[in-house]
């Protein structure tokens, strides 16, 4: 599992969102891009973490920030996530783990003992220019917002 490094510019990327329609990176260009990688969709942390998100949208596309969820859910999955939660932003459906890969997040993992592949719950930040300022290893789901806008503003 090999992450993307401070100072990386962002990777050209294609992906099919919520609604089935195709995104790209140059989809966000002249925009701070905020890519966040999740397990799934209805889980508790997923939700917090999305809804920390949708709960400060204004206010981070105030600051010329979009949002963009990745994970192996289906289309259909992230659709009703959106709709039953009224998120405000796209998510992709990376159902072949292409980007997953692309951005290091897919790997082993533990838990109660059990070693298995999964996704790293992480968030990359770039700048305008598509260059990575930050990487947040371990988000804090439901405060997931602040830490965003407090490493943006600290990078003016």
């Amino acid at each position: 599992m090999n992450k993307l490094s401070i100072g990386s510019v962002l990777p050209a990327f294609t992906g099919i969102d919520q609604n089935g329609e195709e995104l790209n990176a140059t989809s966000f260009n002249g925009k701070r891009l905020v890519i966040y990688f999740y397990p799934k969709d209805n889980t508790p942390g997923c939700t917090a973490q999305a809804c920390s998100l949708r709960d400060d949208y204004s206010l981070l596309t105030e600051n010329n920030i979009a949002i963009l969820g990745v994970s192996a859910d289906s289309v259909s999955s992230h659709k009703k996530f959106i709709d039953k939660f009224n998120l405000p932003f796209p998510l992709i459906a990376d159902t072949d783990k292409v980007l997953l890969n692309l951005f290091g997040v897919w790997g082993e993992k533990k838990f109660m003992g059990k070693i298995y592949d999964g996704i790293h719950r992480t968030t990359f930040l770039f700048d305008e220019s598509g260059v990575l300022i930050s990487v947040i290893e371990k988000p804090n789901t439901k405060n997931h917002s602040s830490e965003i806008l407090a490493i943006y503003n600290s990078a003016i």
